[in-house]
């Protein structure tokens, strides 16, 4: 099966289709995103083999790109983008998709292939998120934070 027939069919699949819809109440929830990214790097956590140490460090940079999204720092991707990037996570962590996580070596297969899509088709949000990353740390000021005031009584 190729890649490309694979990624179809995870695509198609009712497990991703229950992901994007998920995708929605996870980005409108910090608390359930802050959550599904510490599921998403502890998974990454027990993988090895090729290719691994470039899958850690993008999925580092997805996962610092959500956080500071969710802190509320960073707020210049596209709706679009964020749906997607919490779509591939959750369909990433879940143990139960088009190949199981329990099936021996073949079970991440389409995890990785999957996150391996996602990271290549959102390379511009990524490389802008990058070049933030680099200002802010060069300025040695965190973004501004939009402050919310609560009235008490």
């Amino acid at each position: 099966m190729t890649n490309k027939s694979l990624i179809g069919r995870i695509l198609a699949s009712i497990f991703f289709k229950r992901a994007n819809v998920g995708a929605v109440r996870y980005a409108r929830n910090s608390r359930s995103l802050f959550e599904l990214i510490r599921e998403a790097l502890a998974k990454s956590g027990g993988l090895s083999g090729n290719n691994i140490a470039t899958f850690r460090d993008q999925l580092g940079v997805v996962t610092r790109l959500l956080k500071a999204y969710a802190s509320g720092e960073y707020r210049q991707l596209p709706w679009k983008t964020l749906i997607r990037i919490i779509a591939v996570l959750i369909y990433f962590v879940s143990p139960i998709d088009i190949l199981p996580d329990f099936l021996p070596i073949v079970g991440l297969t389409d995890d990785i292939a999957l996150m391996f899509w996602l990271f290549s088709g959102i390379k511009d949000d990524i490389e802008k998120f990058r070049q933030w990353e680099q200002t802010t740390a060069s300025s040695g000021a965190a973004a501004p934070r939009s402050v919310e005031t609560i009235k008490i009584g």
